[in-house]
């Protein structure tokens, strides 16, 4: 027997239907509330909204656990690479080996990008934030690819996917080169596809590139842990976006720049200028945990807890091992990293801290290791992207196979009631 949940307003009764997920996850369906009731839900950042259902990513905060497609991220970080990741995001099961060989191959044959693309590129000042070259670029892809995606029709889906995954990297290491002053530059036939993007982004011209197991290795854990995360506000948008048929090249571009804020992809970011401030200071790490549990202090420490999960994330626990390992192999030495170590022990020692479960997250190790990868700072936020891209497409192709309807949310009216007009004479 189907479980209803029942509404009382008014003296009157209204019985929805409860939708239950495959973790239990319990939901009320509330599509017919305001043609029944005339009534609509509040719920400003939609942090009690469920938009869909999803077979992709599970996530519970309260328990610290992430899963894509019911793995569980620790298993894909130490067992899979990036490229199979992604065909599991996308296409719901791991690759056989034919599978993700032709999945690679086709990638590759795809990862080159019109000339012309070149002149938009050269159309921005060197000044001008990645994140915004990128977007732009991602969605001028649409002028070189004009016919819409078939979605009935896998062959189309298949082409624009392996389209996107193998221009994708060439836009963003060609985002870096510029901001360098590099010559624009493209992969190698025999190298994977994380390799490639490391050799676009820092081949040298009059250098051999030669690759670096623990630099790859912890680029492509952090590809992978970053690859989905159920429907936070880049995939919402991506997702918004695609329901009014828009084509997947412009619903990833709209992601790109919804990714962007300080607040979403931009934490990781904003993680090393606090780094940077605390060194300026003098880098007393001790002083700056004080500040950050006095409620009256306006500094707050950056890379620590999580809004979604309420215990630990698992993310963090797996990045924090490869940052230990590329810092010990690399031999870097940087003072911003050095207080970075220091406020990781403080937080994990202290009583304040521990008891609010306010553990270093994800965008705290990511930061580590991309400086200690000479990634600069304004480039981290490209990284996720490039990470997330495949979280996005699978989200796109789900959400448009479902025939899901467009996003279309309501407001409560909190504005003038009716007025007179009032000539302008009169006014």
């Amino acid at each position: 027997m189907s479980k209803t949940a029942t509404l009382e307003f008014d003296g009157k009764k209204y019985e929805f239907p409860v939708t239950v997920g495959t973790e239990n996850e319990i939901g009320i369906d509330i599509k017919k509330l305001r043609g029944e009731a005339g009534l609509i839900t509040l719920d400003p950042g939609y942090k009690n909204t469920g938009s869909c259902e999803s077979a992709i990513t599970f996530l519970d905060g309260e328990k610290g656990i992430l899963r894509y497609r019911g793995y569980a991220i620790e298993d894909l970080a130490e067992k899979a690479d990036f490229l199979e990741v992604a065909y599991l995001l996308i296409f719901g099961e791991l690759p056989t080996k034919e599978q993700l060989s032709k999945f690679t191959n086709d990638i590759k044959e795809q990862s080159h990008v019109d000339e012309e693309m070149k002149k938009i590129l050269d159309g921005f000042p060197k000044s001008a934030h990645p994140m915004g070259v990128l977007a732009s670029l991602t969605s001028a892809l649409i002028a070189f690819n004009p016919s819409s995606v078939d979605v009935s029709s896998e062959e189309d889906m298949y082409k624009a996917i392996v389209k996107i995954l193998g221009k994708f990297p060439v836009l963003a290491a060609w985002t870096l080169r510029k901001k360098n002053s590099l010559p624009l530059n493209y992969g190698d036939e025999d190298l994977g596809y994380v390799e490639n993007l490391h050799k676009m982004m820092f081949e040298k011209p009059n250098k051999t590139y030669k690759v670096d197991k623990a630099v790859i290795d912890a680029l492509d854990k952090l590809l992978i842990l970053h690859a989905d995360h159920e429907q936070n506000c880049s995939t919402s948008t991506v997702r918004m976006v695609g329901s009014s048929h828009a084509g997947l090249f412009a619903s990833l571009s709209a992601g790109i720049s919804a990714l962007w804020g300080p607040l979403h992809g931009g934490a990781n970011q904003a993680v090393i200028e606090m780094l940077e401030r605390i060194k300026e200071d003098g880098g007393d790490t001790h002083k700056f945990m004080q500040k950050a549990k006095d409620k009256e202090d306006p500094f707050r420490l950056m890379g620590f807890g999580h809004r979604v999960y309420k215990n630990f994330d698992p993310r963090a626990k797996i990045i924090k091992k490869s940052a230990d390992e590329v810092l010990g192999q690399l031999g870097v030495e940087d003072p911003v990293l050095d207080i970075a170590k220091g406020l990781e022990k403080e937080a994990l020692e202290d009583d304040y801290f521990v008891k609010r479960k306010l553990y270093p997250n994800v965008d705290f190790y990511s930061g580590i290791i991309y400086r200690a990868l000479g990634i600069p700072v304004e480039m981290f936020t490209v990284m996720f992207a490039l990470g997330r891209l495949p979280g996005w497409i699978a989200q796109w192709r789900e959400m448009r196979l479902k025939k899901e309807p467009i996003g279309r949310p309501r407001q409560i009216y909190v504005g003038e009631s009716h007025r007179e007009f009032k000539p302008l004479g009169s006014r």
